[in-house]
């Protein structure tokens, strides 16, 4: 399988200089995958993020988009090849939750798909639940209705790469779970996707390949169950844990010891 974003060899430091926040770092995404970038804060997931998706240049280093620099590419172009969602969904003018999720059109705007803008943004709010607020306005809803609005309006961009940091961070557990399934079915339409997430039960539960971070380098890649092991994670994160299979699933488990 041909990885369709790369990040070689990515070294990040802040302006001030002093240690990077990220060094040597790499990473492959690929199409129809669930990619999770996990660890503990400061570790480096949303700088590796932010160099993912073409929105921090690194001080070293290549990401490569279908074998394109990610710099070298315009930004309606980029924006009509990958879909971001930030952890903060912040909006400052009265808008609507559908003129916020119709923003997510704005790539394919005098294209021949705008044609069906009005379609792909009822089923984007339909599917993240939020059809019913369409005529509210963002600043009157919750941290978890503005997260689903932001998320729709990511999914109607209909772009085939998604990034997404921190997408369940202010859900209750129904929309939690509802999400992590629509990122599934995402990826499982043939859709790439990375996804920064804290979780790691919900990592460990839909990711297909997961990346650990850890002082601001990768300390492991591979599958969810390879590199989240009791042992690994007791030594980023300073907290023993069991790590175990589900009673019925058979999906690994993570529960601190307490």
């Amino acid at each position: 399988m041909t990885a369709r974003l790369t990040a070689s060899a990515i070294t990040v430091r802040p302006a001030s200089a002093g240690r990077a926040i990220l060094e040597d770092a790499s990473i492959e995404v690929n199409p129809g995958e669930i990619h999770a970038l996990v660890g503990p804060n400061g570790a480096g997931k949303s700088t590796l993020f932010s160099v993912l998706s073409g929105d921090l240049t690194p001080e070293s280093g290549d990401v490569l988009l279908d074998g394109r620099r990610v710099s070298d590419i315009r930004p309606r172009d980029l924006a009509r090849l990958r879909a971001v969602l930030l952890q903060e969904n912040a909006v400052s003018f009265p808008f609507s939750a559908e003129e916020v999720v119709r923003m997510g059109r704005a790539p394919w705007a005098r294209t021949e798909h705008e044609e069906h803008d009005d379609a792909i943004v009822f089923e984007a709010m339909r599917a993240t639940e939020v059809d019913g607020l369409a005529h509210r306005s963002v600043s009157s809803l919750s941290g978890g209705e503005r997260a689903r609005v932001a998320l729709a309006r990511v999914l109607a961009q209909k772009a085939p790469i998604m990034l997404l940091d921190e997408p369940t961070a202010a859900l209750d557990l129904k929309h939690h779970e509802d999400v992590m399934r629509i990122v599934r079915a995402t990826a499982d339409a043939g859709a790439t996707v990375a996804v920064v997430l804290h979780d790691l039960n919900a990592a460990l539960a839909h990711a297909d390949r997961l990346t650990l971070l850890a002082f601001g380098r990768v300390i492991a890649t591979g599958t969810p169950a390879e590199v989240l092991t009791a042992e690994r994670i007791e030594q980023v994160y300073g907290q023993p844990v069991d790590v175990f299979p589900h009673p019925i699933t058979g999906v690994p488990l993570v529960v601190p010891r307490r």
